[in-house]
This record gives C-alpha cells, sequence and structure tokens, in this order.
C-alpha cells in the first residue's frame, strides 16, 4: 500500500506503510492459542484412554469367544493362543491395545487341577481404567 508525503519543499514522497502485525497482538493470539490448548489437550487425551480401553473390551470379548467356542468343538481348552490361529478361531493373536504387543497377555489355566490349557486371558498391561478397576481383572 502506498501513500502520499509531503515533505518540507512542497515535493510529494510516495512511501510505503508499514504494515503487519504488533508484539501485543502477538502476543494477545499466543495467549488464546494456549487457553484453547489448555482446554482441548486433557479431552484428546481422555477420548484416547477411553477408546483405549474400549478396543480392549472388544479384544477380549472376542478372544473369549474363540476360545469357549475351541472348547465346544474339541472338548479341551486350547494349549495356547496361537492354536486358536492354526485352528482359525482367530485370524492372528489380537494386539493388546494398551500395551501395544500380542505376547503380553495373561493367560488364565482352567479352574480344574487335571485340566491344562488356556480357559481365560487378561491384559498384561499396568494400571487401572478410568472406572478404577484393574486391567489385570478384567
Amino acid at each position: 500500500m502506498a501513500c502520499h508525503i509531503v515533505n518540507g519543499s512542497g515535493g510529494m514522497k510516495i512511501g510505503k506503510v508499514a504494515t503487519g502485525f504488533t508484539l501485543i497482538e502477538l502476543l494477545v493470539v499466543l495467549a488464546i492459542i494456549a487457553t484453547l490448548m489448555s482446554i482441548a489437550a486433557p479431552r484428546y487425551f481422555d477420548h484416547l484412554d477411553r477408546s483405549r480401553e474400549a478396543s480392549l473390551r472388544q479384544t477380549l470379548s472376542v478372544v473369549r469367544d474363540a476360545i469357549d467356542r475351541y472348547h465346544s468343538d474339541i472338548g479341551k481348552w486350547p494349549p495356547d493362543l496361537d492354536t486358536l490361529v492354526t485352528k482359525r478361531y482367530l485370524r492372528r493373536v489380537p494386539v493388546d491395545p494398551l500395551t501395544e504387543r500380542s505376547d503380553s497377555w495373561l493367560l488364565v489355566p482352567p479352574p480344574g487341577e487335571d485340566e491344562a490349557g488356556v480357559w481365560d486371558l487378561h491384559s498384561g498391561a499396568d494400571g487401572a481404567a478410568k472406572d478404577g478397576t484393574r486391567f489385570a481383572e478384567w
């Protein structure tokens, strides 16, 4: 943007008008952004935690159903999770959504002392859910 400036000798000079943001304006914008982030970030991370918990509940349900179907078909409990994959009860050993590993599952043997195999499984993740229950107890 150009403007006309009259100098002392009566002539006209064409100059440029300074444009841009002042330091105060930039600081105000940064303060607004920081305030919005302080509100949004905790909600985002809370949502991530809740989605991982929901994914874990779904994964546990699917694997427990596969264990029960194996027991119903074969008459004994599967020796490990890989057996459920080789017998096509599962496509693959699922990844624990909390540990992000497929080898961190806690396998529970059947309650009877004369039986072997996998009767149940729990997450190998440390910590507790939003409702206060420990992941290893789900």
